[in-house]
């Protein structure tokens, strides 16, 4: 059965623009593509001495399951870009990939987290989804999205609105 509530968060502070556009691309080769939120400049958290971060989410299609699709397309993606993961959480990357929602799913396990606890505590991962889902409630949670604190900050963030806009038309989204 096809999931098609599928959201995954974007990011990356190194060659970013380039860093999402060629993720994206080898994304889309995998899973379709169904929707591109606004990508936002962001400080990187807990490093300011860091490049800032290129943040937005896309909305995909798969047939896989969720774990499928963490470790066989998005780690897949994240390896092709060169993204090594370490213990330093705010490491500068090529490219971040993370299943923010999978439908209605809930999976709280080593390893993967859904819906990922950061939605509501980073306004660059919930503005993303407020915007491809307006009306989003997260699994387990009785409040829509649009009423959690942390969407109080969007003024705090930067649209790369050219380079959403080029990125739509080259995915044709």
């Amino acid at each position: 059965m096809s999931q098609d509530g599928v959201f995954v968060g974007v990011g990356s502070n190194i060659a970013p623009e380039e860093s999402v556009a060629r993720a994206l691309s080898l994304l889309t080769a995998m899973t379709p593509i169904v929707a591109v939120s606004t990508f936002y400049w962001t400080a990187p958290l807990g490093r300011p001495e860091q490049p800032p971060f290129l943040n937005g989410v896309a909305q995909i299609v798969t047939d896989t399951s969720a774990w499928s699709l963490k470790d066989k397309v998005l780690r897949r993606v994240e390896a092709e870009l060169g993204r090594a993961r370490t213990s330093d959480a705010h490491a500068s990357r090529t490219i971040d990939l993370d299943i923010l929602l999978f439908g209605d799913v809930i999976i709280d396990e080593p390893g993967l987290r859904i819906p990922d606890p950061e939605i509501t505590r980073r306004v660059f991962v919930a503005a993303p989804l407020l915007e491809l889902s307006p009306d989003l409630v997260l699994p387990g949670n009785d409040e829509a999205l649009s009423r959690a604190e942390v969407v109080q900050d969007l003024a705090s963030l930067v649209p790369a609105g050219e380079f959403t806009q080029q990125l739509r038309e080259r995915l044709k989204v």
